[in-house]
């Protein structure tokens, strides 16, 4: 069975944020947008490139969600964070963390990849808070 076309280029990304390898697409001003894009969002340029996503990024704003609808019935409670990596920004879970606003801050950097939703074992984007070298 072949994914809805309108995901379809979503799928492809998010197996390669899955093997290590995300990226965005860019215009030639630097707006960046996520696949599946034939034009920029911000300024219509149709030459888009792949650029490469940062390894971590910064939370801008993030949820605990308490109560979710059922694709996410057996992950709750989570922390759902909207993150910046340069010329995009991704929302998801956030993993590695107690599930209370204490525990996550705007400012944290994460590290960004796909685990598995506890609900129904769909892929999700996930954030876990970077390590310091």
């Amino acid at each position: 069975m072949s994914a809805p076309a309108s995901n379809g280029g979503y799928d492809e990304w998010l197996d390669a944020l899955a093997d290590g390898e995300g990226y965005a697409l860019v215009c030639p001003d630097g707006h960046g947008s996520l696949p599946p894009r034939r034009v920029c969002p911000e300024c219509g340029a149709a030459a888009l490139s792949e650029g490469p996503l940062a390894e971590t990024g910064t939370v801008e704003t993030y949820s605990v969600v308490h109560v979710a609808g059922p694709r996410f019935a057996d992950d709750t409670p989570y922390v759902n964070a909207i993150v910046d990596f340069g010329p995009i920004r991704l929302t998801g879970v956030l993993r590695g963390v107690e599930p209370a606003t204490e525990a996550v801050a705007v400012g944290d950097r994460v590290a960004v990849g796909v685990e598995e939703r506890a609900t129904d074992g769909e892929p999700l984007v996930v954030f876990r808070p970077a390590t310091e070298e």
